[in-house]
């Protein structure tokens, strides 16, 4: 060992008299290059993914609707919308340079980029915004019906070749969310009824995009991008980009391992522990859009205390979600506190928390005359007892969580019957407001607005499965759709969520992290809060597998390749 550390400090010794010797014998005019590694253009990124792609067509397969995720995968990166979402969840712009709304909020007018061109070199106008538009309000379309719905309250009209106007019957902030839907070429599908989309040659297998790739090769197993080289903005690195399909997890893992797949995205969170033992895999993590939570039944005559704001309280002080987290996710959460997402802009991170506590639990249940006057463990008041039933998926995590939920209410004496069904049943009881609570995991899009899933029109009918109903939060809600001002809408929106934690309507646990994974030799990845699980490809143009060798000048600072060196010296 001695022998070992001698050797080094000689070596050492040695390499620090070299650099004075070749420093001071360089005439005083030459200056020493160094040859380092830098990114290159060229490559190919293969990602494995479970499912398979039927269409490649953003009308029918939209990201702010739920839907096949590899199909929307696609969408987003070979078209284009108006508009696009940034990691905030603010709308920036894409393909419009900018928008004026007029001041009562129902116009808005759109000025395109004048030097876009689709794949096949025509120029991107006025009338492709109309014609993708009027597509979707065709009765023949086979879309997403509330996204029609949307539409056909929208007036389109192109004012010139580069300016269109949409109009809308009342004001309504979110449009702009819908603007980043993808756009469709009116002078190749102008003829085509919307009928007949699904089906036609263009949504299989020939898709004509603005977006910075464009589609090679489409095969039932595999879909093969390439780099569009007139694209607008940053062009990418990467040369193309491909998905393999895969109907088994084992397959796709030993495609891995051969180097046939260089990313994926684990599909279970049993397999992370297997993931971060693979020293050639780089996990990257970030948090998706939504949240989990437990529906409580706020309308169902025979559950009086979930009607008691302090029951409510008290049941969620007296869980310890950062143990449900670790325990039956895996650590892959963190703690919910707003149903407004953290890394929307709309997030008021002020908000009332309500950490484990479970002598609070008690103190707020006791003094709202729940007590276990029987002695059987279970509290109740005027004959009827503080008991109900948890329903869940047969999700191995959720009936996990559901245990653990079940065992801590019982800490506090709250009884609680564990149902699970099927995801199938479990969404058909949700949706009939057939429960008394729910153990759910709720996606949402990035617009903010949390009208449809809390406003009392929406619990008969709607999303507002708890039934939650407040004059109060009605107004704000409501107030919130009035402006299409940014700051006024979230000073309404964080009125909301103050309220909400006040009126605990629902048990926020958790928002839900999504785990990518991918091969060391793909660099520069990125994960920035995701809205949609093809949010992981908002700064792909920055990919690269290729590198080449430069050679730096430090006299000047000048940076020149091989090939340029090459050249001088020929000279």
């Amino acid at each position: 060992m001695t022998r070992h550390i001698i050797w080094q400090t000689a070596l050492a010794l040695l390499g620090i008299a070299l650099t004075f010797i070749i420093l001071f014998q360089l005439p005083p005019d030459v200056v020493p290059e160094v040859t380092v590694e830098v990114p290159a253009d060229g490559g190919t990124y293969v990602e494995g993914i479970l499912g398979f792609s039927d269409t490649i067509n953003p009308i029918l397969a939209p990201l702010m609707v739920p839907g096949n995720p590899v199909n929307q995968d696609l969408g987003a990166l070979v078209f284009d919308g108006l508009t696009a979402v940034d990691k905030m969840g603010q709308i920036v712009p894409s393909l419009a340079l900018e928008w004026d709304v007029s001041e009562d909020g129902t116009t808005y007018d759109f000025h395109l980029r004048q030097d876009v061109v689709w794949h096949d070199g025509a120029p991107l106008t006025a009338a492709d915004v109309a014609f993708t538009i009027q597509a979707m309000q065709d009765p023949g379309y086979q879309g997403d019906a509330n996204l029609q719905d949307l539409w056909l309250n929208v007036t389109v009209y192109q004012v010139d070749d580069y300016t269109v106007r949409f109009t809308l019957e009342e004001p309504f902030p979110s449009f702009l969310y819908y603007t980043s839907i993808g756009l469709l070429p009116a002078h190749l599908l102008g003829s085509v009824p919307a009928s007949e989309l699904p089906s036609h040659p263009f949504s299989k297998e020939r898709p004509v995009g603005t977006g910075r790739f464009m589609v090679e090769t489409v095969l039932p197993d595999q879909v093969v991008l390439v780099a569009n080289p007139s694209y607008w903005g940053p062009k990418p690195m990467l040369d193309k980009v491909a998905f393999w399909f895969y109907g088994d997890w084992e397959g796709l893992l030993e495609d891995y391992g051969q180097g046939i797949v260089h990313g994926f995205h684990p599909p279970r969170l049993e397999y992370l522990p297997t993931l971060i033992g693979m020293p050639s895999l780089e996990l990257y993590s970030a948090q998706s859009a939504g949240y989990g939570t437990i529906y409580l039944n706020l309308t169902r005559e025979s559950l009086p205390f979930f009607q008691e704001k302090e029951v409510r309280q008290a049941l969620l002080y007296a869980l310890d979600r950062q143990a449900l987290i670790d325990e039956s996710l895996g650590g892959q959460a963190v703690i919910a506190d707003s149903p407004i997402l953290p890394m929307s802009w709309a997030h008021d991170p002020s908000v009332r928390q309500y950490r484990y506590d479970p002598e609070r639990a008690i103190g707020l249940l006791d003094a709202s005359g729940w007590q276990d006057t029987d002695a059987d463990f279970v509290r109740d008041k005027d004959d009827i007892e503080l008991a109900f039933t948890l329903l869940t998926s047969d999700d191995p995590n959720m009936v996990r969580m559901a245990e653990q939920l079940a065992s801590q209410w019982q800490a506090v004496g709250v009884d609680t019957t564990i149902r699970s069904v099927s995801n199938e049943a479990q969404t058909t009881f949700v949706l009939n407001r057939n429960f008394d609570a729910a153990l759910v995991e709720i996606v949402l899009s990035a617009d903010p607005d949390p009208y449809p899933l809390w406003h009392s029109t929406q619990a008969e009918s709607g999303q507002n499965f708890s039934g939650f109903a407040s004059e109060e939060a009605d107004m704000i809600l409501e107030a919130g759709r009035l402006t299409a001002d940014v700051e006024e809408r979230a000073e309404q929106y964080r009125a909301f969520q103050h309220l909400f934690a006040e009126e605990v309507p629902s048990l926020l646990l958790y928002y839900p992290i999504y785990t990518y994974a991918v091969d060391a030799q793909v660099r520069q990845v990125q994960l920035s809060p995701l809205f949609h699980t093809s949010d992981r490809f908002r700064n792909v143009d920055q990919w690269y597998t290729e590198t080449e060798e430069i050679v730096v000048s430090g006299d000047e600072g000048i940076v020149v390749s091989e090939d340029e060196e090459l050249d001088k010296t020929e000279e």
